[in-house]
Parts: structure tokens; C-alpha cells; sequence
């Protein structure tokens, strides 16, 4: 979608005439060509045009795609201007691991998106000691309540068995697999963050995943990317007052269930991180320490950061592990040959990953190829440095381009084709990819990766247990296309090889805030067993 054409759309309350005066009043106001431009040492980048910048080059669908080719004509440290913003992206695996492992502390920094501006506590969008402190108690209790540990994994268990039992009950008819999908991987970190699970059919629950999923949709649109940019015009945008108005819905629903569990709060016995946070607010309190870091903004932000952090990129890529098998027939054989022999119709168990490389090969090849997370979120630079023979002054907005990564010419033999001999060897036994980093690297890589890790092996090694995916009828493998996209729908099919009983599900995709791609499926699908 071109800059004109999300601009009529932006401002279609308003008269043509209007917009360009407002326009025009931006580039007065706003508008100066940045100085550095001239630095002899700046990363080199395309001709930029007066407040726009470089946005009549950018497919603000797919901003990414547009990277990519600018990294092939001006290297891998190169510079855009999002508007009037200068940005400097980052490609390939060499550059990113050099500027995000190697130099951590000096591209470590987040830069703070305006549509987000007042969510800067937390962990995903904090700096200093704030991030640091937030990070560290949120790592260390999520710890404590099961990440990476056997009782997190019988949760993550029991919470497939629900999802089946979901799935078995629409016998022909329609139904959204999004939602189930989101549900039982939000279970999961509610139980840890809540200290229980809930019902699908909960509508405090259900309202809360949906408006989550509703705004990292909203987060990548071209309207709220055009507000980032020019926050002066964003109160014609609709997107940008939807996203706030679930924000606060969100925050509302929260600040209820923390008052629910501060009545009942047990120091002896937390149940769950808020439990352990407000223990440690009120430890604070009593110690006559009331200016810390352990309070009910953080509390707030924290909460959301983990709640969507621990949702919609795991059930995204669950999604996206469907439409895989249904489009490589071949591949799924293969996985469910292996998972017959080696565990048969036993419960799969964490255990049972380095029985099965095949299988997780596959998993690691659906998160290489899907690349949810393109851009990953911005960093900012803390201090100046010479990067690469590039000065790159403190300050600047950076973006790690993780598809340039995850799709290295270089570091993967086929970047663009699922192939999930990427992490085989010629013995057939799992391998570790160094240029596999769909969780970013260094400071800022994501805290939920070891959960995220287990969910997706269980999760999907189950489903593969019971459902067999195939495409519908006379549908071809060329025909199913999945390149993602806004809005586009591809269709599938999942038939049982025993029952032949038909269901339909409807798996709508999401776009999240860092251009995360979007797409919608529709499944056939029956029951194996």
C-alpha cells in the first residue's frame, strides 16, 4: 500500500483540500534536513524527499521486502528516514550478530514507538535501570513458576489435551482456529502470571486475547506506522483510536484482577508473578522505601509485556506450522512416521526432542521461513560509535533486520524454501543454526524463548498426533500460496486418514506492531484416532 493511498484513506473525514494544508503546515513546522545527512562517515541510503523521507520507496505493507533491497544496493549498514526520523538498518547475520552480541551495550537501548509512548515502563519498551530491574525480578519469577521446568511442561500438556477436545467438537461446521489456538498459548502464561488457566469460554478471558490480537493487528497497519511518523495528524487516524481505546480496556480488565488477587494475596504463597510483585512492593512499602521501581505503573506494563509476549508470536507460528504440513504433504509424513515410531500414541514429552530431529528440525524451519517478527522492535543507540567504518551517533533509531538474518544467502542453503535439512546433519541428527535468531540476539532478545521453545514442540507434536493436514480438494501444492499478507486468505485442508469426517476451521492471522505477517486460512480438518 502506497503513501497516497493510506493517506486518503487516513483522512477520509476530511476534505482533500484540508489534508494537503495540513501537510503542507507539517513540512513547515516539522520539516529540516537533517545535518548528519552531510556526515562524511553516515551510512549511505537512498535519496530522501522533504518530510516524507524515503516513504515513497517504502511498501508500507511489507516495509521489510523494501529493506531488503535497499541492503543489496547500499550494504549492510545503511540508513532510511521514516518520515523525518532517521533510521539506520542493520542486515545480514554478520552485521546484526556484530552490532547486537558484540556490541550490546551501545545498540541496547529501545526506542520508543509513539503509539506507544506511554506504555515506556515494563521490559519491552523500558531503558536503564527500570528495564533492568523489571527484567531481572520477571525472569527470576517466571522461573520460580515453571519456565523451563517439569510443571510448566505438564501445564503446556494439559493445555493441548484442551485444545484437541476443542477442535474434535465442530464436526462440519465452521469454526475460527485462531481463537483456540490463542486461548490455550495464553493459558499458558496466565497460569504463570496469574497463577491459573481459563476457560475458552470465559469472556473476561476471551476479551482480553482478542483486544491483544486486536491491537498488534492495529500496531502494524500503515495508518499507526504513519502515526509513529507524524504524531501531529494522528488524531485523524481510526486505527491509532482503536489501539488506545483496547489499551485502556486491557488495563481496565487488569487493574480488576489485581485487585482481585491483592485480596486474597498470601506472601507465604504466591501463586503467580503478580502475587510475587506485590509482595515486593509491600516489602518495599514497609521498609520505608517508596520511591523503587515496584509500582503499580510497572506492575501494569510488566503484566501486558509478558501477557503479549507469551501469546500471539507462539500461536502465530503454531499457524503457520499447519499451513506448512498442508502445503508439504511429505514433510508432515515424515514427521508423523517419526513421531509413531519413536513415541507411538504415548504424550509427547520435552524429553522426547532429541528422539525426534526430524520433528524439530521441522518446528526450527517453520520459525526460520514464517519470520513473524521481520524487523524485530526498534533498539537505540546509547552512545555514539564508528560501526562498520559507519558513525552512528547516540540517539539514532536501529533496526535489526531479522529476515535479512533469517534469509542470509549466506548462512542458509535454501533461504526462501521450507527446508527443514537446514538443522540436519548428513546423519539425520539435529544441528544448531548460529544464523537462527526468530528471538532477536543479545540484550534485548526475547525472555520467553525457552517457554516459547517448549510450547511450540509440545503443542505442535500433539496436533500432528491426532489431526492429519491436507489441502482441499483439487487444489494444487503451486496453488497454495503462502506468501503472507493483509487480508489474503489461503486455504487448506486437514482430512483423517480413519473417521472422514469433515470440519471446517478458519485460522485469521495477525500483523503485529513490528510488521509481523498477516494471514488468514481456511482448514479442513478430522480426527485421526
Amino acid at each position: 500500500m502506497g503513501i497516497v493511498d493510506v493517506l486518503f484513506q487516513s483522512f477520509s473525514s476530511v476534505s482533500l483540500l484540508g489534508a494537503l494544508v495540513v501537510l503542507l503546515l507539517l513540512y513547515i513546522i516539522s520539516y529540516s534536513r537533517p545535518k548528519s545527512q552531510e556526515h562524511r562517515m553516515d551510512p549511505p541510503g537512498p535519496k530522501l524527499f522533504p518530510l516524507l523521507g524515503n516513504l515513497l520507496q517504502l511498501d508500507l505493507q511489507r516495509p521489510y521486502n523494501t529493506l531488503l533491497k535497499f541492503s543489496k544496493k547500499y550494504g549492510s549498514v545503511f540508513t532510511v528516514y521514516l518520515g523525518p526520523k532517521k533510521v539506520v538498518i542493520l542486515a545480514g547475520y554478520k552485521t546484526v550478530k556484530e552490532a547486537l552480541v558484540n556490541h550490546a551495550e551501545e545498540f541496547g537501548e529501545r526506542d520508543v514507538l509513539q503509539i506507544v509512548e506511554d506504555l515506556n515502563h515494563g521490559i519491552a519498551w523500558s531503558n536503564g535501570d527500570v528495564w533492568k530491574e523489571m527484567r531481572r525480578f520477571a525472569l527470576t519469577n517466571m522461573r520460580d513458576f515453571g519456565m523451563g521446568k517439569k510443571v510448566i511442561e505438564d501445564k503446556i500438556i494439559e493445555e493441548s489435551h484442551y485444545l484437541i477436545e476443542v477442535f474434535k467438537k465442530f464436526k462440519g461446521e465452521a469454526f475460527d482456529t485462531s481463537q483456540p489456538i490463542n486461548y490455550a498459548v495464553s493459558n499458558i502464561i496466565c497460569s504463570m502470571v496469574y497463577g491459573s488457566r481459563f476457560e475458552y469460554d470465559d469472556p473476561e478471558f476471551t476479551s482480553m486475547v482478542d483486544r491483544t490480537n486486536r491491537r498488534s493487528q492495529l500496531g502494524g497497519t500503515p495508518s499507526v506506522q504513519l502515526f509513529n511518523m507524524f504524531p501531529w495528524i494522528g488524531k485523524w487516524f481510526a486505527n491509532k483510536k482503536e489501539f488506545k481505546k483496547l489499551s485502556e480496556a486491557n488495563k481496565k480488565q487488569n487493574s480488576e484482577l489485581f485487585s482481585q488477587l491483592k485480596e486474597t494475596l498470601n506472601p507465604q504463597m504466591c501463586r503467580g508473578f503478580v502475587d510475587a510483585f506485590l509482595v515486593q512492593k509491600q516489602n518495599l512499602e514497609e521498609s520505608g522505601i517508596t520511591n523503587s521501581h515496584f509500582n503499580d505503573v510497572n506492575l501494569m506494563t510488566t503484566v501486558r509485556d509478558l501477557f503479549n509476549g507469551g501469546t500471539e508470536t507462539t500461536s502465530t507460528t503454531l499457524r503457520w506450522g499447519l499451513l506448512l504440513m498442508a502445503k508439504y504433504p511429505k514433510i508432515q509424513d515424515q514427521v508423523q512416521e517419526e513421531v509413531n515410531r519413536v513415541i507411538g500414541s504415548c504424550q509427547v514429552q520435552v524429553k522426547d526432542r532429541k528422539n525426534l530431529p526430524f520433528t524439530d528440525a521441522v518446528i526450527h524451519e517453520t520459525q526460520r521461513l514464517a519470520n513473524i517478527i521481520p524487523m524485530a522492535l526498534p533498539h537505540k543507540m546509547s552512545q555514539d560509535i564508528t560501526f562498520q567504518g559507519h558513525f552512528i551517533e547516540k540517539g539514532t533509531t536501529v533496526y535489526p533486520l531479522l529476515t535479512s538474518v533469517l534469509y542470509d544467502k549466506a548462512e542458509w542453503e535454501r533461504p526462501h524454501s521450507f527446508y527443514p535439512a537446514h538443522f540436519l546433519d548428513k546423519d539425520g541428527k539435529f544441528v544448531k543454526r548460529d544464523a537462527f535468531v526468530p528471538f532477536s540476539a543479545g540484550r534485548r532478545v526475547c525472555p520467553g524463548e525457552g517457554l516459547a521453545r517448549m510450547e511450540l514442540f509440545i503443542f505442535f507434536t500433539t496436533l500432528l498426533q491426532h489431526f492429519r493436514f491436507t489441502r482441499p480438494p483439487g487444489v494444487s501444492e503451486d496453488e497454495l500460496d503462502l506468501t503472507p499478507r493483509v487480508g489474503f486468505t489461503l486455504k487448506l485442508c486437514l482430512i483423517s486418514s480413519f473417521a472422514y469426517v469433515i470440519i471446517i476451521l478458519l485460522t485469521r492471522g495477525h500483523q503485529r506492531i513490528c510488521h509481523c505477517w498477516c494471514l488468514e486460512t481456511w482448514i479442513y480438518l478430522s480426527s485421526k484416532q
